[in-house]
C-alpha cells in the first residue's frame, strides 16, 4: 500500500479554514488558549522540533511556507479572519493597533495581512507556529516564544546529511539562509532575531535531541501561566 500523498499548501490552507468553520471554536472556546511562537536558525531543527512538539500536544501546526502562503492572499487572510468570532476580532483589533503605535513597524502592506493571519491563528488558539516572526507579532501575554539554536559546526553538518550536499555547500546555505532570516526580522520588526530578551526559552540542540526539547517546551506550554484576555477592560 502506497502512503498517501503529502497534502498541498492550498489543501492545508482549506484544511485549518473548514475545521475552524464547521467546529465553531467549540473544542477551543475558553479564556487560555495559547500558542507557541518558535523561531529557528537554519539546520538547527527547529522545524522538526515545532511539527514533533504539535504532534506531542495534540494541536494545530503552522510553518513558514503555509503561513507565507496565506499572507501573501488577501482573500485567503480575510476569509480566516471571517472564522472569528466578535469577541476575538475585538481581541485581533486591539493586537494591530498595538502594532500600528509604531509607524516604524508598518512600511508595507505585506506585514498588515502577515499580522492578521497570525493573529488569527493565535486567536483560534492550541497551536505552533513556525517563523514569519510571528512571536514579534504577538502578545507576549498569549505566545510561548521560543528560540531553537545550534552551534555553526553543528548545523552545517545537519544540513550536508540532511540535503545529502557537500558540507561547503551545506556551509553556504546555513550562511545565506541564517543572512536572510535576520535581515527579515530586522527590515519589518527593527530588532535583532539573536537578542534573548525577546523569548520565553532558547532551546540549544548542540547537546539536547529534538525529543529532550521538545519536552522542555511541552512542560512550559502546560505549566505557565496565560493572560486571560476574557477578563480585559472593554
Amino acid at each position: 500500500m502506497r502512503p498517501p500523498a503529502p497534502k498541498s499548501v492550498t489543501q492545508l490552507i482549506e484544511d485549518h479554514i473548514q475545521q475552524w468553520q464547521v467546529g465553531g471554536k467549540r473544542k477551543y472556546k475558553q479564556p487560555i488558549r495559547p500558542v507557541v511562537t518558535l523561531s529557528r536558525l537554519p539546520g538547527s531543527g527547529g522545524e522538526v522540533l515545532g511539527r514533533k512538539l504539535a504532534e506531542n500536544l495534540k494541536i494545530s501546526y503552522f510553518d513558514n511556507e503555509i503561513i507565507e502562503a496565506i499572507a501573501k492572499s488577501a482573500k485567503v487572510g480575510d476569509t480566516i479572519v471571517e472564522t472569528l468570532d466578535e469577541q476575538d476580532r475585538s481581541m485581533l483589533s486591539d493586537w494591530i493597533s498595538a502594532l500600528l503605535g509604531d509607524q516604524q513597524l508598518w512600511p508595507y502592506e505585506y506585514l498588515h495581512h502577515l499580522s492578521r493571519v497570525v493573529g488569527a491563528i493565535a486567536a483560534h488558539g492550541h497551536a505552533v507556529i513556525v517563523g514569519r516572526g510571528a512571536g514579534f507579532i504577538l502578545p507576549p501575554e498569549i505566545s510561548l516564544r521560543v528560540l531553537v539554536v545550534a552551534p555553526m559546526e553543528d548545523r552545517v553538518r545537519n544540513v550536508a546529511e540532511m540535503f545529502k550536499v557537500p558540507e561547503e555547500e551545506a556551509r553556504k546555505r546555513v550562511i545565506r539562509a541564517e543572512s536572510e532570516r535576520r535581515a527579515y526580522i530586522r527590515r519589518y520588526f527593527n530588532v535583532d532575531m539573536m537578542d534573548p530578551i525577546y523569548y520565553d526559552l532558547i532551546i540549544n540542540t548542540q547537546y539536547l535531541t529534538i525529543d529532550n526539547g521538545v519536552e522542555i517546551v511541552k512542560a512550559a506550554y502546560n505549566t505557565r501561566r496565560w493572560y486571560d484576555y476574557s477578563t480585559r477592560e472593554k
